[in-house]
């Protein structure tokens, strides 16, 4: 199944300066698994979005067509065909 992976201009350096990038993602399609396939392409990215256990790093947010991942399933939120994942990095400073 096809979707859209939105890259933030702060991560874009590890998917060849690309603001998006189309997936074709198994069955069952979760987030998770469009993340192992992003991972699989671009593995210098995955360690900046997961940590070692493949558990989503607490300062990145995940959006699967609007809605915050966190507060449906995590990584196992379902994906529906054409889905639009975004990728939003916290930002910290002063």
């Amino acid at each position: 199944m096809k979707v859209t992976v939105l890259i933030p201009g702060v991560l874009r350096s590890a998917v060849e300066g690309q603001s998006s990038v189309a997936l074709d993602v198994p069955d069952p399609a979760t987030l998770g698994a469009a993340l192992d396939v992003l991972a699989g392409t671009y593995p210098g990215l995955d360690r900046r979005l997961r940590d070692e256990r493949a558990a989503l790093r607490r300062y990145v947010n995940f959006y699967v067509n609007g809605e915050e991942c966190r507060r449906l399933d995590g990584p196992a939120t379902p994906l529906p065909a054409g889905a639009e994942i975004q990728i939003l990095p916290s930002v910290a400073g002063g």
